[in-house]
């Protein structure tokens, strides 16, 4: 609807409270998941039994903490070095696609771009078992023939890290060619024409120009690594993640232990959103 013509009460009255429910339907269960991380009860559910910080603080015996609890921390550390290692490949490899795709004509570019973009349309959980099926194969295949036993090949870290690189660098791809799009490449030629090389140009002209487009996608990349479950699941080895971690407990039963973690998670990742937009919107 055009908004210099004017609307009727009813209008306005349906807006209204259209907008008001789709944020309670969205933020609700947030909201009811962090109360309950202070709720004085053994069980992550209502009814309300009074405050107290026993889930986050308590060393027990009774009641065990967040941060005294070794399995979940263990299980955060994991995903921050599993989030880290993934963001770091998937900046590293979607930037270099980016420019490969964006700067570069050579034979077979749509279908390779096409190739580039079937893990965004493929299931996680087809994925994840395309992939220990692949890694099983060829870790099988070297140990027969070469006597080789190599780790990355086993459900293991590194299986986990190369799993989820494999359908995130796509994201990373599709953010920064789409800021490389927008850039003038007059400015390049204009570099090289006074002598700047080639290198020098890329350095200093378009990554700085595509900066905020990489810190936005090293962002995202990130947090998807932190959270992903699907393909995780397949290739986790004796290191669980904390996604995974957090289903085995509420698969076997847990404690509001399990609302502690959440609202950690949410306020952890509401400031990282907070930081990528302050960043984002001082570059620009």
């Amino acid at each position: 609807m055009i908004r210099s013509l004017p609307r009727s009460k009813a209008y306005n009255w349906s807006f209204n409270c259209f907008i008001i429910l789709y944020f309670v339907f969205l933020f609700a269960p947030l909201v009811v998941t962090c109360v309950l991380a202070f709720n004085n009860s053994d069980f992550p559910s209502l009814p309300w039994k009074g405050f107290t910080l026993d889930w986050f603080l308590s060393s027990g015996p009774e009641r065990i903490g967040l941060f005294h609890d070794d399995q979940n921390l263990r299980s955060i550390l994991t995903s921050f070095q599993t989030a880290f290692f993934v963001s770091i490949l998937s900046v590293i490899v979607g930037t270099c696609a980016s420019f490969l795709f964006e700067k570069e004509e050579f034979r077979f570019k749509g279908l390779l771009y096409f190739l580039m973009l079937a893990p965004l349309v493929i299931p996680g959980v087809i994925l994840g078992i395309s992939l220990l099926l692949a890694s099983n194969t060829a870790g099988t295949y070297f140990d027969e023939t070469f006597g080789l036993d190599f780790e990355v090949f086993r459900p293991s870290f590194w299986l986990v890290v190369l799993g989820q690189f494999s359908f995130i660098t796509t994201f990373v791809t599709l953010v920064v060619s789409a800021r490389l799009r927008k850039f003038d490449h007059s400015l390049e030629e204009a570099a090289l024409n006074l002598g700047a090389s080639q290198l020098g140009v890329i350095w200093h002209i378009t990554l700085k120009f595509l900066r905020p487009a990489i810190i936005g996608a090293g962002a995202v990349a990130f947090l998807m690594s932190f959270e992903n479950f699907n393909t995780t699941l397949f290739l986790v080895g004796s290191e669980p993640t904390l996604p995974i971690n957090l289903y085995l407990q509420v698969r076997d039963g847990s404690t509001p232990v399990i609302n502690a973690v959440s609202l950690m998670l949410i306020v952890g990742t509401s400031l990282l959103a907070l930081c990528n937009l302050y960043f984002s919107k001082r570059e620009e």
